[in-house]
């Protein structure tokens, strides 16, 4: 009996042309595995395509809701964002993508799992720490590392190796954009974004909304329901996570919300520049900090900053299985206890325009920070506060004065 190997599996020309190569190289029975983390209409037809290309069976796993509140949701509950701008789309979905395909491993009894990244991208280090972390004792193949056996080059060139593999699919050798597409977003990378002196061509690139120059001229507003940091409800509707999102996709898109031109450090050491559209996720992202801000303490919010700075940088860097994360989603979850309560806001032309924001945990008191005088607050006591306070700054400034007098005295001695 052949062993088998698990390929993680989109339907595109490289995973396709790696079914004949991985029976030819490996003699194995190769068994495809496409990941719904819902990527929409690029599913259809997978089946059909992975059999006629060799393969001995297709999993397609369903796997949105999980993604989104056991992946997504802590993400934006620390309020992870890599670099200040990328609110890491492609990074929270590899981890559950290993988790899959590591499951289905154990499933069929393969020996081995096989990724079409690269190896210059981030994906191998995000789908091999995965996997490395789960099932430490799989093999991992990665055809585009292994370049003594793999020797396409080009879409070509993969097009003419199904060719005479007898694979006839209406692949096209036109280069596009490099796209990475789920629930949360879609990365575009290639053409005129190698050169970062470039203007995107958006009226080209985009797929899931508008420019904020083609958005409507009149404003939406927009209300939502959140409980410990959770969404709950949408305009007054209940829906899961999922469908929150989804929703919120189709209004950003609408209104340009979300649409990010980045250079980015990669783990492996270079740069790179993508053009992340991520419209429902940019304004939940939003929502959650606006009513975040409304509850937090100072000091919980400051340490939970750098926190979140420091958990989208494991994220990105796949370090998705490790204490480390954990520990900190812990934090978070804490952090997130009271975060209850109801924002609106209006989606105009790219821009998010907070319209007001309630809850019952909220630590604002009108009665503190008007102009009047409350009961609590005495303008006398700031006196006494900032003599302390500011007590460090008055002993360095005498101290460094006096040191001078002495320096200067001394020198003329």
């Amino acid at each position: 009996m052949k062993e088998k190997v698990i390929l993680a599996y989109s339907g595109g020309l490289d995973t396709t042309a790696i079914i004949p190569w991985l029976k030819e190289n490996f003699d194995y029975e190769v068994i495809c595995c496409c990941i719904n983390c819902g990527q929409g209409n690029e599913l259809d037809g997978l089946d059909e395509r992975a059999k006629l290309s060799g393969a001995s069976k297709l999993y397609i796993e369903d796997i949105i809701d999980e993604f989104c509140d056991d992946y997504i949701m802590p993400c934006v509950k620390a309020g992870a964002v890599y670099e200040h701008q990328y609110l890491l789309g492609t990074s929270m979905a590899r981890p559950v993508i290993a988790k899959k395909l590591v499951e289905i491993a154990r499933k069929e009894n393969a020996s081995a799992i096989c990724h079409g990244a690269t190896g210059k991208g981030n994906d191998q280090i995000r789908f091999e720490l995965g996997i490395k972390a789960l099932a430490p004792d799989l093999k991992i193949i990665a055809p585009w590392r292994m370049t003594e056996i793999w020797t396409m080059q080009s879409r070509e060139d993969e097009i003419e190796y199904c060719h005479q593999h007898g694979i006839h699919l209406p692949f096209s050798a036109d280069s596009s954009y490099s796209r990475d597409r789920n629930l949360w977003h879609i990365s575009h990378e290639g053409l005129e974004l190698e050169d970062p002196s470039s203007e995107p061509n958006y009226d080209h690139m985009l797929m899931l909304g508008v420019t904020p120059e083609k958005a409507p001229d009149e404003g939406e507003y927009v209300s939502m329901t959140f409980e410990k940091g959770i969404p709950k409800t949408l305009n007054g509707k209940s829906m899961k996570v999922s469908e929150i999102i989804t929703e919120l996709n189709k209004l950003g898109g609408k209104h340009g919300i979300g649409i990010a031109d980045i250079v980015e450090n990669r783990v492996v050491g270079m740069k790179s520049r993508g053009v992340y559209e991520t419209p429902g996720g940019t304004i939940l992202m939003a929502a959650q900090e606006q009513l975040e801000e409304l509850i937090l303490d100072r000091e919980t919010m400051e340490t939970k900053k750098k926190l979140g700075s420091q958990f989208a940088q494991i994220v990105y860097e796949g370090k998705w299985f490790t204490p480390l994360r954990e520990a900190i989603q812990a934090f978070v979850d804490v952090t997130q206890e009271y975060v209850t309560g109801d924002v609106k806001f209006k989606l105009y032309k790219g821009n998010i325009i907070k319209a007001g924001t309630t809850s019952p945990y909220s630590l604002y008191d009108e009665s503190l920070a008007s102009f009047t005088t409350g009961d609590l607050y005495d303008h006398h006591d700031a006196e006494g506060f900032i003599t302390l306070f500011g007590l460090p700054l008055k002993v360095r400034a005498m101290k460094m004065k006096e040191a001078k007098k002495t320096e200067k005295s001394d020198k003329y001695k």
